[in-house]
């Protein structure tokens, strides 16, 4: 089990990009979530499997993107920190 903290910057908000990114972290099985923050972009906080994640990873940041995902990416920073198991479900918000 890991977590990474996936930060990305561009025209993420508005677009439908939360729900997009909370759709298929579901479909991984993974939990966490994504959000807005204050200085316009997402922030998606994912917890599971190392292949799981890789594949969050590369579809939240691939230009042009191959899995019909909402919005340009210009930018992103992946942190990798401690896992929580409080986490449950995966939101949007």
């Amino acid at each position: 089990m890991e977590r990474a903290v996936i930060r990305v910057d561009g025209y993420v908000q508005g677009v439908g990009f939360r729900w997009w990114t909370m759709g298929l972290a579901r479909q991984l099985q993974l939990v966490g979530y994504a959000r807005n923050l204050v200085d316009g972009r997402v922030e998606v906080d994912a917890q599971g499997s190392t292949e799981a994640l890789g594949v969050l990873i590369r579809a939240l940041i691939e230009q042009p993107t191959r899995h019909g995902r909402p919005g340009r990416v210009t930018e992103h920073t992946v942190d990798w920190v401690t896992p929580d198991p409080t986490l449950r479900g995966f939101s949007a918000y």
